[in-house]
């Protein structure tokens, strides 16, 4: 496995950019985007899984790092449930939504290892002894 330095390295972030840029392209069709307080909402959720996913690679603990972690997940979320609402208004299709919700499923995917590996590596780590 290659060494992560920074949080582009991360392949949960790299995902969770994926899902933005395809959310903005989606609120980017005519009704969509005269839909303002949806279109903010979610172009906001999903911005906020790749953002929350590079504050916490900053945070310093591994901790804090989960606590972002799990807001990210919880954005990816807020996304899968707003494009329901995009698809009822028939702002998006059934392939758009399926795609769109599968990219945040995985981020979930990816966001939930990060969090498992973190858990771990904290539970293994032990205080400096001087």
């Amino acid at each position: 496995m290659a060494k992560i330095e920074k949080f582009e390295d991360l392949q949960s972030w790299q995902k969770g950019r994926q899902l933005a840029n395809l959310i903005y392209d989606l609120t980017e069709h005519l009704k969509f985007s005269k839909d303002f307080r949806l279109r903010d909402q979610i172009q906001d959720a999903a911005g906020s899984v790749m953002h929350n996913i590079a504050e916490g690679f900053d945070s310093g603990t591994n901790p804090e790092f989960i606590r972002f972690m799990k807001i990210s997940r919880r954005s990816a979320s807020e996304v899968q449930s707003e494009l329901y609402l995009a698809l009822d208004r028939k702002y998006i299709t059934e392939e758009e939504l399926k795609k769109a919700y599968g990219l945040a499923t995985e981020s979930k995917r990816l966001i939930n290892g990060m969090i498992a590996y973190l858990r771990k590596s904290t539970k293994t780590t032990r205080p400096k002894t001087t």
